[in-house]
């Protein structure tokens, strides 16, 4: 605050010395002039009854001739003052309203509104830098499980567009160069409540510059990275980031495991995309003769992923490539249908569009299917606005960098015992384990997203259990499947992991006892999430879970238990006899 008076103090100097001049050299003139008193006695005024007069003369919101009649010298003088203070304060209003307008006077007021809206955050909350398509899903996602966020994007618009969006709470934002340390600061990096830093921008350096700083300046801070370069992706893991998300490389991997592995693809799916995909696309048959239509960075990401995958690629560039020698590759554009045949498009089980244009990518995919209607297709969508034509395309995949950038980092920022789970099962399971979790899946969720988190059983976390555990309670894992509304049927969920003393155990069975320290994975309806939260937290509802009698506190708990007993004894008591009458 002192910094925008300076400013502003320094930008109206010459204003205000402007004012105070004029008024000095009016308020002398009237000391100096002589007048005459109501007795026609010579009278010269004081300063303080000449500042008084030019003071509500001069803001012309009010005349009089005090404490006498004026002379003609006085009068003159008078004329001179009104016209010479009018003036200075019509050039000085002027100007102040040419400070509140000035670019850079807005900018400075909001960074110290953002600054002071920032520290008034006393809740957990994450740093996004870049509100671009990617950013604005992390914020939204993040909103809408009640997660603060702030934002840092260097473009006005879009912290224009971060103010007109529907989000589910207030998010502050700032538009400046998330890459400058004093920014970072402003934001609240090293504030108490900031639980990670995700640099989201469209621009690899400006990422790798946010992470720097990020680790120099709070080295303990997580930070999950987006990065499009293999260059980068080292850097960034050569200062120890913690998450660095390449959406090429992921996705790749991502469909190298639906051709692979169809069932643990679902399961991956299920866990980390809220529109995930049906059960019954694995059936589809993708080993065999695949298409890739795009050399750049996810094309070289698809080959590098189907190394060693039961596949045969081809792959379309409109420039010759030096690429793998057992990988064939045809020189041409992939739109048109002459490319495709000498692509042997007819006997091939699956195409991916990978091009940076959308137009491009879709007459890809248009054109293919009039040659082979049984391929299965990939696309890549570069731009979230062509959601309408993507749509319509009914592609059987879509790859949107920005959509799987967003979802992985939720999923990170759940929990991150689903990425552990994910190695689990690549590693030790088969897809037949994968094909039977899938079903329990669906049958949980139907159609509905999939909600996955994650709780460690200690006093920070579940208070309820941890007090039970330290008076010798023995606690199954059951507990936490209870419906406190119902407690015959079990909430719409089941744990995926339990991880103690670095062990994990997939799938555990719900008899099995709970220990402190125990971090278990659960998946369902987001509804389940706050109602095993519920129990966990609330020792009366805890109590109420694990058959406890006299566990509904409060006045509406006993009168429901006097209630209820009260309606047991007039069941006991024999009805009179009232035949006699």
């Amino acid at each position: 605050m002192n910094h925008i008076l300076f400013v502003l103090l320094r930008r109206l100097r010459t204003p205000l010395i402007t004012v105070i001049i004029v008024y000095a050299v009016s308020v002398l003139g009237f000391v100096i002039i002589p007048g005459v008193d109501d007795t026609g006695a010579p009278w010269r005024m004081s300063f303080f009854h000449a500042f008084y007069f030019v003071s509500f003369m001069g803001s012309t919101i009010g005349f009089g001739e005090i404490p006498y009649e004026f002379t003609d010298g006085q009068r003159m003088w008078t004329l001179v003052t009104i016209y010479g203070t009018v003036i200075s304060w019509l050039y000085s209003i002027g100007k102040m309203l040419a400070v509140f307008q000035d670019q850079a006077f807005i900018r400075l007021m909001n960074r110290f509104a953002f600054i002071r809206e920032v520290n008034r955050i006393g809740e957990p909350f994450y740093l996004v830098c870049g509100y671009g398509m990617t950013g604005s899903r992390v914020v939204s996602q993040l909103t809408r499980r009640g997660i603060h966020v702030v934002v840092v994007d260097i473009e006005q618009a879009r912290i224009d567009a971060l103010e007109t969006d529907s989000l589910e709470h207030n998010v502050p934002g700032l538009c400046a160069d998330a890459s400058e340390p004093d920014v970072l600061n402003d934001a609240g990096l090293k504030s108490p409540f900031c639980v990670g830093v995700l640099p989201l921008t469209d621009q690899d350096p400006a990422n790798l510059a946010i992470s720097i700083a990020s680790k120099l300046l709070v080295p303990k801070l997580p930070v999950i990275c987006r990065t499009e370069s293999d260059v980068t992706t080292a850097n960034l893991a050569s200062f120890g980031t913690d998450h660095i998300i390449d959406p090429f490389v992921t996705y790749a991997d991502y469909l190298a495991l639906a051709i692979h592995s169809p069932y643990k693809h679902l399961v991956y799916d299920w866990l980390t995309n809220p529109e995930h995909r049906s059960v019954a696309s694995a059936y589809q048959e993708t080993n065999g003769h695949w298409v890739i239509c795009g050399y750049g960075r996810f094309g070289k990401a698809l080959q590098r992923s189907f190394k060693g995958k039961p596949v045969n690629l081809t792959i379309i560039d409109i420039k010759p490539m030096d690429i793998s020698a057992n990988v064939s590759f045809v020189e041409g554009p992939g739109t048109e249908a002459d490319t495709l045949e000498e692509a042997n498009i007819r006997e091939a089980v699956g195409l991916i569009a990978g091009t940076d244009n959308d137009a491009n990518n879709l007459s890809i995919i248009m054109t293919a299917l009039e040659l082979n209607p049984k391929l299965l297709t990939v696309v890549r969508q570069n731009l979230s606005t062509n959601d309408p034509v993507f749509s319509a395309a009914k592609t059987d995949l879509v790859m949107e960098p920005s959509q799987i950038i967003a979802n992985n980092i939720l999923s990170l920022i759940k929990s991150t015992l689903i990425g552990e789970f994910l190695h689990e099962m690549m590693t030790h399971q088969d897809d037949v384990w994968a094909h039977t979790l899938v079903n329990r899946m669906s049958s949980v969720a139907g159609d509905a997203e999939l909600d996955s988190w994650a709780f460690t059983v200690n006093a920070a976390e579940t208070p309820a259990l941890e007090k039970a555990m330290t008076e010798g309670k023995t606690l199954t894992l059951n507990l936490f499947l209870k419906d406190p509304g119902g407690l015959r049927q079990n909430l719409p969920a089941f744990p995926l992991m339990l991880k103690r003393a670095q062990v994990c155990k997939l799938l555990p069975g719900e008899l099995t006892e709970l220990e402190e320290g125990d971090e278990i994975l659960f998946c369902g309806l987001s509804d389940a999430y706050y109602q095993m939260q519920w129990i966990v937290s609330n020792f009366n509802v805890f109590r109420h879970v694990i058959g406890d009698a006299d566990a509904l506190g409060g006045w509406l708990g006993r009168w429901y238990r006097s209630r209820k007993a009260k309606m047991q004894v007039e069941k006991t008591v024999p009805e009179s006899d009232y035949s006699e009458l």
